[in-house]
């Protein structure tokens, strides 16, 4: 033990010491936009006037574009920062396009029309979203190193392989986003769901166990030396190389609220986070304890807190899949299977992206995976899916499922779990409504997020769909509530696979769609394709019921 620890302690410091390496220095702040006080005169610090910055503006081919598709649109030229204008080009109070300016050059540094006005994010600007994450010589090993232990080419053509490959295929799509190429990269994103979606229903509904090795050729004991140098590398390189975007600043800000008495749903977050109370209560409880750890200063600064919340979700959900692991499957086997799930998590990029963006969704992760841990008992269950519906609202659609399954007595079971959700839900919710209402927290959580546009699903780019997209919403609703009684009785790992189904279908059907989120269903994906390999000497635990036989229990 002693051997492998210092191992261990050696992989980790060379891991730090290269990603201080690679990490470049973070990038400056935006700036304000500044009216000038003369269109006729240069501002101070400035050489060119706003009408000459406009002129240069209205030559750019896009504008020109966007003048023919629209008609006549109101230029007005605005200082950004030091010696850089934007120029911004209104129908009424819509915002139609925006041309940024360099005042020494004249030259265009950079024009938008469409989405890519209002959405920042769509633009592709290098490291918004996770950082360095992002750059080949980090994301290309990363998927190496989750693909290659579970790859064996003595049978090249496993599912397993393929599986595996297309949970890497999002890349294809954020390929394109990175280059702010959102009409290509919205619609790549779906083939990978849609696979997803169908594989994880036939898993469902016929698991097929496969006699191999999860692991053909790795040793057990090197993956776990792998998990300690991959979550070594994953916590540095948050410290190090990573920013809160808007979704974790919204927690600190509900966290400060809730430690000071404050109202979550009054409307009174800041204006540049104006739409952070969104959320159920139970994801600013979350960050209650980071937030008083390190206190939130009143502004968007480096947010301490998110960091520590974003690791913590990280760290309690890769510990939730050990735990998982050997519930699923007895002795040396259950531990081997807990260690490749979570290694699996540790390795794959779009976690890594989840937590260098510093958002909430690995809390949907962490709150999932501890249900399908604690699936034999109905009470611990009913409060796990409670809280993550009381976190992000996403976790509701899996209430039926599991409300169904995991205990002997399968509808006083459903009872019990059902009860305690909503429970669990009106509790989270009840001490935040006197201070407005149900009506306004309705409309600030569920109704903003049901009524917001957004460019980033198929659904808000081809507003055509109506009837389609109306459609498969009734069926995944349908198929939420179908999977509580078909098939009847369904093992853990189909309880995973059919969870998985539920949040892929949700996300297909959603009308803003991120590669944040794949982070949602990853848990059960990985549950699914992996408990069914299973080497020769592995056993299997008892099935999942709340009330069995004592001696039955302790053989789990």
């Amino acid at each position: 033990m002693e051997l492998l620890a210092q191992r261990a302690s050696r992989l980790v410091a060379a891991g730090l010491s290269l990603l201080v390496l690679l990490v470049l220095a973070a990038p400056a702040a935006a700036q304000d936009l500044k009216f000038p006080p003369s269109e006729t005169k240069p501002p101070p610090g400035y050489t060119r006037t706003a009408r000459e910055v406009i002129r240069i503006a209205d030559r750019q081919p896009k504008v020109i574009a966007e003048k023919r598709k629209r008609g006549p649109l109101q230029p007005t030229a605005y200082t950004k920062g030091s010696g850089r204008w934007q120029v911004s080009y209104f129908q009424g109070r819509i915002e139609r396009a925006q041309v940024a300016v360099d005042d020494q050059t004249g030259w265009v540094l950079e024009a938008w029309t469409g989405p890519q006005v209002a959405w920042r994010m769509a633009r592709g600007e290098p490291g918004a979203f996770a950082g360095k994450l992002n750059a080949p010589y980090v994301w290309i090993p990363l998927c190496v190193l989750f693909f290659a232990p579970f790859f064996d080419w003595r049978r090249p053509f496993r599912m397993l392989h393929l599986d595996l490959l297309v949970l890497l295929g999002f890349g294809a799509s954020h390929f394109f986003f990175n280059r702010g190429e959102i009409s290509t990269s919205v619609p790549l994103a779906y083939p990978v769901l849609l696979y997803l979606l169908a594989r994880m229903v036939w898993i469902g509904y016929r698991p097929r166990e496969r006699m191999q090795r999860l692991v053909p050729r790795v040793p057990v004991l090197w993956l776990g030396l792998a998990l300690v140098f991959l979550v070594g590398f994953r916590v540095a390189l948050n410290v190090v190389d990573s920013s809160v975007i808007d979704v974790g600043y919204a927690g600190v800000i509900g966290a400060d609220r809730i430690t000071h008495g404050k109202g979550l749903y009054d409307g009174k977050f800041p204006s540049d986070n104006g739409h952070g109370d969104t959320y159920g209560p139970i994801n600013y409880v979350a960050y209650v304890p980071f937030e008083l750890a390190f206190p939130w200063k009143g502004k968007w600064d480096d947010l301490p807190a998110a960091h520590a919340a974003a690791i913590a979700f990280d760290v309690l959900t890769m510990l939730g899949l050990l735990v998982l692991g050997r519930r699923l499957r007895a002795g040396p086997g259950g531990w081997a299977l807990g260690i490749a799930l979570a290694y699996a998590w540790a390795a794959y990029p779009y976690t890594l992206y989840a937590l260098d963006c510093n958002t909430n969704d690995s809390l949907v992760a962490m709150f999932c995976v501890w249900a399908l841990v604690a699936l034999r008992s109905a009470p611990l269950r009913g409060l796990l899916i409670g809280l993550g519906a009381a976190a992000k609202f996403a976790s509701l659609a899996l209430a039926p499922l599991f409300a169904t399954t995991g205990s002997r007595h399968r509808w006083r079971g459903a009872v019990l779990t059902s009860a305690v959700v909503v429970l669990v839900v009106v509790a989270s919710f009840a001490p935040f409504v006197p201070h407005v209402g149900v009506r306004e927290v309705y409309d600030r959580t569920l109704g903003y997020q049901a009524g917001r546009g957004s460019p980033f699903s198929i659904w808000g780019q081809h507003g055509g769909l109506y009837d389609l997209w109306t459609a498969l919403k009734v069926l995944t609703l349908d198929f939420a509530i179908a999977i509580a009684f078909v098939p009847r009785s369904k093992t853990p790992v189909q309880v995973a696979a059919l969870g998985a189904a539920v949040l892929i279908a949700l996300q297909v059907v959603t009308a803003h769609w991120f590669y944040l989120y794949i982070v949602w269903f990853t848990p059960f994906v990985l549950v699914a394709l992996f408990a069914l390999y299973r080497g020769p000497a592995e056993e299997e635990p008892p099935a999942a019921e709340e009330e069995q036989p004592r001696a039955a229990v302790a053989a789990a």
